[in-house]
């Protein structure tokens, strides 16, 4: 109960730590002052010999840390990091990138590799992504030692038509050795298909091996997936072998597809041809039989349309496609997820929890641009803040706000519902650039602060949508 009882104080006390390492004092408080609008609680040092000993003093979620400090360098911290198993998600930051620093930073225990002159967007992407990957080991850590640990998958529950057919296709070709091309939103349960789909073929016993094709950088996605030969670049003082041949014999599971380049998809292309790879820097083909499974949260025909993706790969690749629908076009599922979800949480805090018949409601009338995956998180938020009944109150203002009573709707004109956002107090009428400003925040608050959510349903890119909400 001890273990139980700290993991809910922790959920609901949390804090975003993060640790700023750089002796240069303006990159220092720009990236300080980045995260702080973020709502991280941040600290900052200038030098090597206090940064050890500020490492160990806290949990930090967050470290950036300069190449260059005073008396030692990055790597020197990195290494203590490491050694130590320190939590954290470690960003080394450099003015002298490369991609085999990127490629060194990595090898030894980074996160990600920072090149000044960096954006904004790019400290606030590495700090979401920080944010996800501490929730998620907050969520695991406290409850290790549970007979049943809680797995943050996303579970293959649902009896929608559309979700239903969807297995269905799972279950016939998931003994066949054909490639296979899952297409969905973010959060629909694309990978944990895919892991289906390995589990219930031949392969079962071998590996499984998932690449983020949008998470590496495209200087290294081709040793990541095929190696690299000693001496092959500056930095490769050893063979090391590719997560293709990792996968040899069992599967490998490419997502983010579509976020590839045309260079390296020409590579790909060659490889499933072939089935047998190229290690950078060697004049040598090495056979690999790996089972292929991609997805992308794109229309990956637009895609090809716009010339963004290789048509010949993607006629490779979907040879079987499966498309899993968004959580809003299986409604009856919702119920059956949110009581998964908080089935999962009642077990771990070793009492009964369960959702009104209102707060239930709120669930199946909200839209969910984030998917199973933010439905997860609400029910995690309202459990660790109710007693033993989730109520509306439990749950966040952006749902109940989206999801306003349809006698309202429609007893409400056109006209009062325009005055109602775009009018200021006394009356007078915003100004466009202020109007498209507050529409945009609008759907950035409905979807929980996911700005590549909101921008597709704008229909706009990340960038612009940010440019939009920062307009003075």
């Amino acid at each position: 109960m001890k273990v139980i009882q700290s993991w809910y104080n922790r959920l609901v006390e949390f804090e975003l730590n993060a640790l700023v390492i750089d002796d240069d004092p303006q990159v220092r408080d720009l990236i300080a002052d980045i995260l702080r609008t973020a709502s991280w609680q941040v600290e900052v040092v200038s030098s090597a010999e206090e940064t050890i000993e500020v490492l160990e003093n806290k949990e930090w979620a967050l470290i950036f840390c300069d190449v260059m400090l005073e008396g030692t360098n990055g790597y020197s911290v990195l290494r203590h990091f490491t050694e130590k198993q320190l939590p954290g998600h470690f960003v080394l930051i450099t003015g002298y990138g490369s991609a085999a620093g990127a490629l060194d930073a990595t090898a030894i225990g980074a996160h990600d590799y920072l090149m000044k002159p960096f954006t904004v967007e790019q400290i606030l992407r590495i700090a979401e992504e920080a944010r996800q990957r501490y929730i998620s080991t907050l969520l695991q850590e406290e409850v290790q030692f549970s007979d049943t640990p809680y797995t943050p998958e996303i579970p293959l529950i649902g009896k929608s038509t559309k979700f239903v057919e969807c297995l269905k296709i799972v279950g016939r070709i998931a003994k066949t050795n054909l490639p296979v091309l899952i297409t969905g939103e973010s959060g629909t349960g694309k990978e944990i298909v895919a892991r289906t789909i390995h589990l219930k073929s031949d392969r079962a016993d071998k590996p499984f091996v998932v690449v983020n094709c949008g998470a590496v950088p495209t200087e290294l996605i081709e040793s990541e997936l095929f190696g690299h030969v000693k001496g092959a670049f500056t930095g490769a003082d050893r063979e090391r072998r590719g997560l293709w041949e990792e996968a040899n014999n069992g599967t490998i599971f490419l997502d983010e597809i579509t976020e590839t380049s045309h260079l390296f998809q020409v590579k790909l292309l060659r490889v499933l041809q072939e089935n047998e790879i190229r290690p950078v820097g060697s004049s040598q083909t090495r056979k690999v039989n790996a089972r292929v499974l991609a997805a992308t949260n794109r229309d990956i025909e637009e895609e090809v349309e716009k010339g963004r993706f290789r048509q010949d790969l993607m006629y490779r690749l979907n040879a079987i496609t499966i498309h899993l629908p968004p959580l809003r076009d299986r409604i009856e599922d919702i119920p059956l997820l949110a009581e998964y979800f908080l089935s999962k949480v009642s077990e771990q805090a070793g009492r009964k929890l369960s959702i009104s018949d209102k707060a239930m409601e709120i669930l199946k009338n909200y839209h969910w641009p984030g998917n199973i995956r933010e439905l997860e998180n609400v029910i995690m938020r309202a459990a660790s803040l109710a007693d033993n009944l989730i109520h509306p109150n439990h749950l966040p203002e952006n749902l109940k706000r989206a999801t306003r009573p349809q006698t309202n709707i429609s007893s409400t004109t056109e006209k009062e519902v325009f005055e109602r956002f775009f009018k200021t107090e006394s009356g007078e009428w915003l100004p466009l650039n202020e109007v498209q400003k507050r529409y945009a925040r609008i759907i950035l608050d409905a979807t929980g602060g996911n700005k590549q959510a909101a921008a597709r349903l704008l229909k706009i890119d990340r960038k612009t949508l940010v440019k939009l909400i920062s307009k003075n």
